[in-house]
């Protein structure tokens, strides 16, 4: 039976590459899917059937190792997460929200900070400040500006033979690191969209194109996230600085709060653990314990 790997979804249409990565076959989802409540996602391993030279149908989806809920996009290894260091300003809160959710994934987080040449003097040994932070926890940070002439060369390294997604707030320079900074990824695109006898302009779907022997969504991307499906055992495993430290706490369990003898508190106290990032653990700690619950037994 045929394999393949789903490389774009639109209009309930997959888009299946062959094992050769030779030509896509347009398929439909088996309909047992639907009953059985599985969706064929972005990134998905599946066999198909090949009703024609181009058309099909997916009749078995592989087990993943991780799914994204938006984008629906599946078996990712990183998130680039590009952050502006200005216009808009740079928001460490809105990062640790990214990071979080990237890392209850399973996903090797990147940190790019675009727009570094807007900064005046006086901001850039804040944004320094943030950026060894990061580094000490363990993220790979790659700051950057327009037209920056080394950020291709940076860039193309950390992609080869991953599969990537861009995460970010709109205006922080995410299609320009696409569009500019990567032109052979707008020539893969060019290439996969007439493969696919779609215009280069399709938005609002996902997409995975070919580029340095890795594939990085092409897609509207994401701006925000929440904490519907994580308990509040699991959040400070998701804080890597925490999780090296949490053994040491008196309790197995312990949530960081006002537990006695809490190794997390004292690094904190200590200047180990930057008391930005604790605070943003309370916070995002204090969200998942006020979520109301999904479900009802009345």
């Amino acid at each position: 039976m045929p394999k393949g790997q789903i490389r774009k979804a639109l209009s309930g249409f997959y888009y299946v590459l062959d094992e050769d990565g030779e030509r896509y076959i347009q398929c439909r989802g088996r309909g047992v899917f639907r009953n059985r409540q599985i969706t064929p996602l972005v990134g998905d391993y599946v066999d198909y059937k090949a009703d024609n030279d181009l058309e099909g149908t997916i009749l078995h989806v592989y087990e993943r190792k991780n799914e994204l809920v938006r984008p629906p996009i599946t078996n990712v290894d990183q998130a680039i997460l590009v952050f502006s260091a200005k216009q808009p300003d740079f928001h460490p809160l809105l990062l640790d929200r990214f990071l979080t959710a990237i890392e209850s994934n399973s996903i090797q987080p990147i940190i790019c900070l675009t727009k570094m040449d807007l900064l005046e003097e006086s901001e850039k040994e804040k944004i320094q400040h943030y950026i060894k932070d990061y580094e000490k926890i363990g993220y790979e940070v790659i700051p950057t500006f327009i037209d920056d002439p080394a950020l291709k060369d940076r860039l193309m390294p950390v992609l080869e033979g991953k599969i990537s997604v861009l995460a970010g707030q709109s205006g922080v320079g995410k299609s320009t690191l696409l569009n500019t900074i990567l032109p052979s990824l707008e020539l893969k695109t060019d290439d996969i969209s007439k493969a696919l006898n779609r215009g280069k302009h399709t938005t609002r779907h996902v997409e995975l194109i070919a580029v340095n022997d890795g594939l990085l969504a092409d897609t509207p991307g994401f701006s925000s996230f929440d904490f519907e499906t994580m308990e509040r055992e699991e959040l400070s495993a998701c804080f890597p600085e925490f999780a090296s430290r949490s053994n040491a706490c008196k309790f197995r369990e312990c949530l960081h709060m006002n537990e006695p003898k809490c190794a997390i508190k004292a690094a904190v106290e200590a200047k180990e653990i930057p008391n930005y990032r604790y605070k943003h653990y309370l916070k995002f700690l204090e969200e998942i314990m006020s979520r109301k619950p999904r479900y009802s037994n009345d």
